[in-house]
């Protein structure tokens, strides 16, 4: 692909650094103790060539290192983008990777992902064809798929258990959003998979500085019952703006929109007429969707959603631009390059210097 070219040579940076976001103080019966964070790691290129810095969010058990490299070695997302000119942002999402964890602070865990879990959803959906249709479709993974695998236990250890409470969750991407964005100013959002909510909450805390998102396979479809909770307002567990107002979730209505496709599920929407998102009203966002991943089934819903509720969300689905074979965890796979052109083109052509 044309866009999958980048600046060949050494990587050359003019700055890079960390810092914390969200950081609130907790009293507890040991003493007063910090609470909450976001650990924010980032990266900016010597030769910069688009003003708009990019944030990178990991989805569910996840972190920032999802971006950052893939299980066989080869450089992440992060490292694209970076030679692409564009300034990165990579989070670890409150109680997930250099973020820290206390019961105390931040709630009870779910249970660890496990290996036949993971390699079912994630690995090799493949070798489970009855699952989803799409799952025959996928060969992509970048190693093994034996347990032993070296590759396969390189993806397993960076995966972990995620806060049990989906609305605390929320609660805590919401409030580092906007203390994030507060620090560094506008932005283009990257989100994946249990991420998404991160964008859509950014976006209604900051509108002003929220300038486009890139949803990669998101968290719904909507009204989606979770693990640790349902999307009671749509696409979250907490209350974002809609006009007109809703007070509780029992007020916006549902209705099930039949699937387009066999291959696809029905959704929830919202019933007419529709509350709107007023801001996320007029914002440039792209869903992303791969072709063997079990949200090829689901990620129409989302766009139908948003673009119910007035946001002109655009559905970008992998093989429709000749990338074939990619499942849940694309910014990790043989191709992830490839993929990451195509975000990047969308963001460079969709949002530009705005």
């Amino acid at each position: 692909m044309d866009g999958a070219r980048i600046p060949p040579g050494p990587l050359v940076l003019a700055d890079q650094g960390f810092f914390w976001v969200g950081v609130e103080r907790q009293p507890q019966p040991y003493g007063l103790v910090a609470a909450g964070q976001m650990f924010v790691g980032y990266q900016i290129p010597a030769e910069r060539r688009h003003a708009l810095p990019v944030v990178m969010v990991h989805g569910g058990g996840g972190q920032g290192l999802d971006y950052l490299g893939t299980p066989d070695g080869r450089p992440g997302w992060a490292t694209f983008f970076l030679r692409r000119g564009h300034a990165v942002y990579v989070v670890d999402r409150t109680a997930l990777g250099r973020s820290p964890y206390h019961p105390d602070l931040n709630g009870p865990l779910g249970r660890p992902p496990g290996y036949e879990f993971m390699r079912d959803r994630f690995v090799a959906p493949e070798l489970s064809p009855e699952s989803y249709p799409q799952a025959r479709l996928h060969t992509q993974w970048p190693g093994g798929t034996a347990v032993g695998d070296p590759v396969l236990d390189q993806f397993m250890a960076g995966q972990g258990p995620s806060v049990a409470d989906l609305a605390r969750v929320h609660a805590d991407m919401r409030r580092c959003a906007a203390a994030l964005l507060d620090r560094i100013g506008p932005a283009v959002l990257v989100t994946h998979s249990a991420g998404g909510p991160f964008g859509w909450l950014a976006a209604d805390a900051r509108p002003a500085l929220v300038r486009g998102i890139v949803a990669v396979e998101p968290q719904g479809p909507a009204f989606a019952e979770t693990p640790g909770g349902p999307l009671s307002w749509g696409l979250t567990a907490v209350p974002l703006l809609f006009d007109p107002p809703a007070g509780a979730p029992e007020e916006l209505g549902r209705l099930l929109r039949r699937a387009p496709r066999p291959d696809l599920q029905d959704c929830w929407v919202q019933a007419e007429p529709a509350r709107q998102l007023p801001n996320l009203r007029d914002l440039p966002v792209a869903v992303v969707t791969a072709e063997a991943s079990w949200k090829a089934q689901q990620d129409h819903g989302v766009v139908d959603f948003l673009r119910q509720a007035g946001v002109p969300a655009e559905h970008i689905r992998l093989e429709d631009h000749g990338l074939h074979g990619n499942g849940h965890m694309m910014m990790i796979e043989r191709n992830s390059d490839d993929v990451a052109a195509l975000v990047a083109d969308w963001i460079e052509c969709r949002i530009g210097a705005a």
